[in-house]
């Protein structure tokens, strides 16, 4: 196996001590001027920057062809700003910690030195978005318009439990449950009020109802609040809820049962916004298929597919229809977590099975011709 060049672990270091929180837009933009000197030193060339909505997102299309495959991660983070003094970038016995290691500027490191080492990176697209974390609310179009008309989607985000690489994820949907009631005395005139906290009770556990734990469906309320003073019936009341769903048909029907809530309580009002903000990712048996034969003709453990509940970016290549492999990016674990960790050792692995991974497919639609949603995109 070849080994990890020693420079590697240096452009790790150099993005994990970029700090990056993704609510903070200065800080998103001072990561990207850090991602994008790592990728140009790696690449040879300088990124386009795409900046929309404040947020600094970059692209690689290198050579002159039409784009074919697709390399995407982030580098925004959940980690605010500080994390460096609690949670130092280290690396010891054997074990890289820090910020954002794993999730995922490790994975980006790697996406740079793979590309940089193919003999003719012709036809690939490196994409990095700056909002990730936040369900990629304005990267979301410009990643399904890099997609379409690529032959696969390469995503960097951290592999599964022992190296799995992610096939499917499900798809999310976010709402905000809001109810109106009537304000009243508490102790003097509780019945003159609409109590929007019980109401609120009641439309969390229809909420919880619609979850199907043999299908994998999952409607969660999350953070919530109700009311404002002790001595009074609330009149306002809301609950975020968290929906996680294995395929299409269970995405609509959660969505439209949600928008179909009503009211218990006489004078009580309920409504309902947000939606549908990731497709479901399915499962790309060819393209694992030839992971796996690139793996063994590597000499590397026969690789595994898992299917998680966390979405990434690869639901939305996925949902163009663009046959999509994700947890391509650091082998570690803690995402999100005080214990955020890369094992060094798995990174040239890693590293060799991209590398060897995008040769293929490339070699494999060289003489190809453009698709039609290749049409216009230049």
């Amino acid at each position: 196996m070849t080994e990890l060049p020693a420079d590697v672990l240096a452009d790790i270091h150099e993005l994990v001590s970029c700090e990056s929180p993704s609510d903070d837009l200065a800080a998103v933009a001072r990561s990207a001027d850090v991602v994008a000197r790592v990728g140009t030193r790696r690449l040879g060339c300088e990124p386009e920057r795409i900046v929309l909505e404040g947020r600094t997102h970059l692209r690689w299309r290198l050579g002159e062809g039409p784009p074919r495959v697709l390399v995407l991660g982030h580098h925004d983070t959940v980690w605010p700003l500080g994390s460096l003094a609690t949670h130092p970038s280290t690396v010891v016995d054997g074990v890289l910690r820090g910020p954002g290691s794993v999730d995922m500027k490790a994975g980006l490191v790697v996406a740079f030195a793979a590309v940089a080492a193919l003999e003719d990176p012709a036809g690939v697209t490196v994409l990095v978005t700056g909002d990730e974390e936040l369900g990629s609310p304005s990267s979301r179009t410009l990643i399904e318009d890099e997609a379409r008309g690529c032959a696969a989607a390469l995503v960097l985000e951290a592999a599964a439990d022992g190296g799995a690489l992610k096939t499917t994820r499900k798809g999310v949907s976010l709402y905000r449950v809001a109810v109106t009631g009537r304000a009243a005395h508490a102790g003097l005139a509780p019945a003159d009020g609409v109590n929007a906290g019980v109401e609120l009770a009641h439309q969390v556990l229809a909420l919880t109802a619609l979850g199907d734990p043999d299908l994998g469906t999952t409607v969660t309320p999350t953070a919530s609040a109700a009311g404002t003073v002790t001595n009074t019936v609330p009149a306002q009341a809301w609950v975020a809820v968290d929906v996680r769903v294995p395929d299409a048909a269970e995405q609509d029907r959660v969505d439209a049962a949600v928008r179909a809530l009503r009211p218990v309580l006489p004078g009580a009002r309920v409504e309902v916004t947000g939606g549908p903000n990731r497709p479901p990712m399915e499962a790309a048996a060819a393209l694992l298929d030839r992971a796996r034969a690139v793996a063994r003709g590597l000499g590397l453990p026969e690789l595994r597919g898992a299917s998680v509940g966390g979405a990434s970016d690869g639901n939305f290549t996925a949902g163009v229809g663009v046959p999509t492999l994700d947890g391509l990016g650091a082998v570690g674990g803690g995402a999100h977590a005080d214990d955020e960790h890369v094992l060094v050792a798995e990174l040239a692995p890693r590293l060799a099975l991209l590398t060897a991974l995008l040769a293929d497919l490339l070699a494999d639609v060289a003489d190809e011709p453009a698709g039609p949603a290749d049409g216009g995109r230049r």
